[in-house]
């Protein structure tokens, strides 16, 4: 029995996904072709065009899934710590920290401001935003924060987490990057905790 072309279309568009996300996380954008993602497929680049527009089309896709699987594994980390505060803090420097792994890193905070331009005008954006200022109120409700304004707030811890994850992924040696941009990153945000409540910083 012939597969339902809905099926048919979903299945398409994976294979294409899949085989550019290898190719943009081994060999990188600027290295891959066309024949690249098509050949690995088994498709042509009518399917391509059809499905991302271009090659700088897949890579959005292919940014927005692993979007999609960056942000599920930062929900564990926030529902795993022992209090509010603390799964935000952990959350936050976490997606950081995630710029050492190397599809991330190369895929995420490498190539795709390169080519899709500021972060911070990605089309996901908006949603994280929201997010990060949902958890805001929340903590400004709990009395954790101090009363700053949410949207500044969120655009600011928002930005800086992205600076820093770029920071790591374009450095030299990443690993000693990441230790001292997490150390400082937590520092900033004990900085908007009320007084009482801050941690030493060792």
């Amino acid at each position: 029995m012939a597969k339902p072309r809905i099926e048919m279309i979903a299945e398409t568009r994976a294979k294409l996904l899949a085989a550019g996300r290898r190719a943009f996380g081994t060999i990188g954008y600027a290295n891959a072709s066309m024949d690249d993602f098509t050949g690995e497929a088994g498709l042509t680049r009518g399917a391509l065009y059809h499905h991302f527009g271009d090659k700088k089309g897949l890579l959005q896709a292919v940014v927005m899934q692993i979007d999609a699987e960056m942000t599920d594994r930062l929900h564990q980390v926030n529902a795993a710590a022992p209090s509010r505060w603390q799964g935000f803090v952990d959350e936050c420097a976490a997606y950081i920290e995630m710029a050492l792994e190397p599809e991330i890193q190369r895929i995420m905070f490498r190539d795709g401001p390169a080519v899709l331009g500021d972060i911070s005008q990605w089309q996901n954006t908006p949603g994280c935003i929201a997010t990060l200022s949902r958890s805001i109120d929340q903590l400004k409700a709990d009395g954790e924060m101090i009363d700053i304004d949410t949207e500044t707030a969120a655009r600011l811890i928002n930005g800086a987490s992205a600076h820093m994850a770029q920071w790591i992924a374009n450095a030299e040696r990443p690993e000693a990057v990441s230790k001292v941009a997490v150390k400082g990153f937590r520092a900033m945000l004990d900085g908007l905790r009320r007084d009482g409540r801050r941690p030493e910083i060792d």
